[in-house]
């Protein structure tokens, strides 16, 4: 097996009060961010819009596509995707614009027949009720697995796991809103993925330590326990790094030669790849840690 790191001894559990610091640093940007912009920048999906289905005679570029519809059209933004071939087109948009008087300027610009074959409005209400629909996927994603890391490990894992998780979302959502990107159906299915690429590495650390727990069956020392988080954590790095590396080159490879309809999809995870093998390392084990030695004072401070 390929490893990146031979022996590492490296106190991660040592410098986690730098990393709470690094946290609550991208986390309070990320507030600001959001406050600074008026909320989150919705896309057409949330917050109600038209959706419109156009069909070319002959395949065109998306990106001249796009510029009609920016500079001509004069649309804020527009969500542009091809639909089953190179010459189908679904557009989102939030303005008032009528789809027929949209593809006849198309034509014109474009010198070919352009064809609506389909023409939706999606209501404010519609709009609301996906925003509810997919916070409640995330909270009962999250949930669920506090549950399955509970009964697998015990509830301290499954709750450093968790506040992991929320960590590894919100501040996600921070870049993105500090990067003025929209927040789309696209944006939460790369929330949803993050927290599953990021529980699979918490728990590969969490069950080494695991292991590591069950050579003591009378308990450890403070020192002690820290010496075993340390180790594990270095143990489990070399395969920490590789997976997100690898990960991270697909990702790179999406937004540099993808094009913009999935940009944002690869952006989001790329992002919570980055955020997410950070917390693996610095947050959750630390997390337990200081959540057991807590525990450890108060009883040694509640016998004396």
């Amino acid at each position: 097996m390929v490893t990146f790191f031979k022996n590492p001894q490296y106190d991660f559990i040592g410098k986690r009060k730098i990393a709470y610091g690094i946290s609550l640093f991208f986390i309070l940007l990320g507030i600001i961010s959001i406050i600074a912009h008026g909320g989150l920048k919705y896309g057409v999906d949330f917050t109600g819009g038209n959706l419109v289905q156009i069909k070319l005679e002959k395949p065109y570029d998306v990106g001249k596509l796009r510029g009609i519809l920016l500079n001509d059209a004069k649309l804020k933004s527009v969500e542009i995707q091809t639909f089953g071939n190179p010459s189908t087109f679904l557009l989102k948009y939030k303005e008032n614009y009528d789809a027929d008087k949209l593809a006849k300027l198309i034509e014109n610009k474009i010198g070919q027949k352009v064809m609506v074959e389909r023409n939706e409005t999606v209501g404010p209400r519609v709009g609301k009720e996906l925003q509810v629909k997919a916070l409640e996927a995330l909270l009962i994603g999250l949930f669920l697995m506090l549950i399955y890391i509970w009964i697998r490990f015990d509830f301290t894992f499954g709750v450093g796991s968790i506040i992991a998780l929320f960590h590894d979302v919100f501040i996600t959502i921070g870049i993105l809103s500090l990067l003025n990107r929209e927040f789309t159906i696209q944006i939460i299915a790369a929330l949803l993925t993050i927290v599953g690429y990021s529980i699979n590495d918490s728990i590969v650390v969490s069950d080494k330590i695991r292991e590591e727990l069950k050579k003591y069956s009378q308990g450890v020392s403070i020192k002690k326990l820290i010496g075993i988080f340390n180790s594990s954590i270095n143990a489990t790095l070399s395969r920490t790094i590789i997976t997100s590396l690898t990960t991270l080159i697909v990702l790179i490879a999406i937004l540099l030669f993808a094009g913009p309809v999935i940009f944002d999809f690869a952006l989001a995870l790329t992002i919570g790849v980055i955020v997410g093998t950070y917390s693996s390392i610095f947050v959750v084990a630390a997390l337990v840690v200081e959540w057991r030695t807590r525990k450890a004072r108060k009883a040694q401070t509640a016998k004396s």
